[in-house]
């Protein structure tokens, strides 16, 4: 015979459909990486990218780098910029505005940048040789344990007209990729 309520032994309860307020997150407080930690790592790695931020330190975004690097198997770009630099915006908007060239990035590496501009910051730049004085972006790739593969202008990856040039970004990030397990 079969039981006529769940194994709970009550009856099944009707679905809440009163209206519910849409939840607006609020700026001001700090990435909460929900109850997994999938989502952890996601918040991590999204502000570690997000924007060229003077209140960030770039130690502690590196030491944050170093675990998601460790962790994916991928290495780490160091992108020394300031706010307001238009080809580090142009060079984010590539990569964010393709899918191929964004899938590649997150596969491969944990993107890093570094405000250079702000002065909690200049004892990190300056162990980073050109990364204060070179044009931005200027990119450093370090493996996981934070020895330095390359060191280059990011405006390479950028077309006469300032804008990415999505061929020469796939190109380094199938150079500077890991290997292959």
């Amino acid at each position: 015979m079969r039981e006529r309520f769940p194994a709970s032994g009550r009856p099944p309860q009707p679905v809440d459909t009163t209206p519910q307020e849409a939840h607006a997150p609020d700026a001001t407080e700090p990435v909460a990486s929900g109850n997994t930690r999938a989502a952890a790592d996601v918040a991590a790695l999204a502000g570690l990218r997000a924007a060229f931020d003077p209140s960030r330190s770039a130690v502690d975004d590196l030491e944050t780098a170093q675990v998601e690097a460790r962790r994916g198997s991928r290495h780490i770009v160091l992108e020394f910029g300031q706010p307001g630099c238009e080809p580090c915006e142009a060079l984010a908007a590539g990569i964010e505005g393709d899918a191929a060239l964004r899938s590649r990035r997150n596969a491969g590496f944990v993107w890093v940048r570094v405000d250079r501009s702000a002065p909690g910051n200049a004892a990190f730049v300056e162990g980073y040789p050109q990364a204060a004085d070179a044009p931005a972006p200027h990119l450093v790739v370090l493996d996981a344990d934070a020895q330095v593969l390359h060191a280059g202008p990011g405006d390479a990856l950028l077309r006469r007209d300032g804008r990415a040039d999505a061929k020469r970004i796939r190109e380094f990030l199938e150079t500077w990729a890991p290997p292959a397990p």
